[in-house]
């Protein structure tokens, strides 16, 4: 019989040439790689949450969609508790941001309609994208005038449906922070929606981790996503906006309506750590000087500055030489990963430097006193 699976094996040896080839790693080393910005994954306090919401019996399992029987009181509670928190008319939770992107991009955007999207969004937003009937287009990275040009040119080409707005709050590879105020300005003046994605400032940033657009929240052309796999440790997503949309979700979106809905236990987990963001206020500051303190050695002892949140990019722009440099940087004790195309443009492999409370002050100076030296080595 002929090699049925002979493409698959020339892609991955074609991979492995260009250094982009992808393998699971086990856990080891000091944490400089999770989302877990504030330390919450392993946490005693979810832990004690996992037990309480057992004991008073909250399942395991959903048993199917939220359509169906799989509809449990812990999903809705999670969910009116995330619009009040948010400050959102409504909120629906989802298995995961990956998942949720696709929903929304898929479902509320329509044939005739425009999505206008910032050239470092989420991959999750472009397969939601594809699967949807809105024609796209992207606008240069963080660059409101650019994005509004965009809209003067399709308009100009006849276009006249609904314009969608698509953000991170925080950029996942590079660390930057979204111009809301110009882009908010932007999408009232074009009757636009603006959708914000705020994965990476969820319980990090904004008053009690509420994120960037906690003060846009409210207005209802807003719509954000809430992870609550990093931050927030545990898993899933909460979609936040008028309730018009949310609905529009539930009876739309293929993503919600045909799969099993999340855990009861997970949204129990989640709605605990809603609790602890605002009852813990030690949680986002400790977080906060962690990343100060990360951000200062950075720059005393390896000539890196700019950065704006908790995630530190060290371009090095060779996809091999990165890759040398996060082996180097991992036998050394350091779990620090290199990040490639394609989920960086061309040229502009990195290592991906996430700062946690999970690492102690006196290991981060460390690690950025072996990355100096290393770097040099490099060169």
């Amino acid at each position: 019989m002929t090699d049925l699976f002979a493409r698959h094996e020339k892609s991955l040896k074609a991979l492995q040439t260009r250094g982009r080839y992808r393998q699971l790693m086990p856990r080891a080393g000091y944490d400089f790689s999770s989302n877990d910005y504030l330390g919450l994954a392993d946490s005693d306090v979810l832990r004690a949450a996992a037990t309480t919401a057992l004991a008073r019996g909250v399942p395991v399992g959903a048993g199917g969609s939220r359509l169906l029987r799989g509809n449990a009181d812990e999903h809705t509670l999670l969910e009116a508790e995330a619009a009040a928190f948010f400050n959102t008319e409504a909120a629906l939770f989802m298995g995961g941001g990956f998942n949720a992107n696709v929903a929304i991009f898929s479902t509320l955007p329509v044939q005739g309609d425009l999505v206008l999207f910032d050239a470092l969004i989420h991959a999750s937003t472009h397969d939601g994208m594809r699967l949807g009937r809105a024609e796209t287009r992207s606008f240069a990275h963080n660059d409101v005038a650019d994005a509004a040009a965009q809209i003067t040119s399709w308009r100009s080409a006849g276009g006249c449906g609904q314009i969608w707005i698509a953000v991170e709050a925080v950029y996942s590879m590079d660390g930057d922070i979204a111009q809301l105020a110009a882009l908010n300005a932007l999408a009232r003046r074009e009757n636009a929606c603006l959708i914000v994605d705020e994965a990476h400032a969820t319980g990090v940033i904004g008053s009690q981790g509420r994120g960037v657009a906690h003060e846009i929240a409210a207005q209802p052309h807003v719509l954000s996503l809430h992870t609550c796999g990093k931050a927030m440790g545990v898993s899933g997503a909460l979609v936040c906006g008028a309730g018009t949309l949310i609905e529009t979700l539930i009876n739309k979106a293929r993503g919600f309506i045909y799969a099993t809905a999340p855990s009861p236990l997970n949204a129990a987990l989640v709605r605990a750590a809603l609790q602890l963001l605002q009852d813990a206020p030690d949680l986002q500051r400790r977080a906060q000087d962690t990343v100060q303190h990360a951000q200062t050695e950075a720059a005393r002892l390896c000539g890196l500055s700019g950065f704006q949140t908790q995630i530190l990019p060290v371009i090095i722009g060779d996809d091999k030489a990165a890759l040398a440099l996060a082996a180097r940087m991992q036998s050394l004790g350091y779990d620090i990963r290199a990040i490639r195309p394609p989920t960086v443009p061309r040229g502009t492999a990195r290592l991906r430097l996430s700062i946690t409370p999970n690492v102690r002050p006196d290991i981060i100076t460390q690690m950025f006193t072996d990355l100096a030296r290393e770097m040099e080595t490099l060169k």
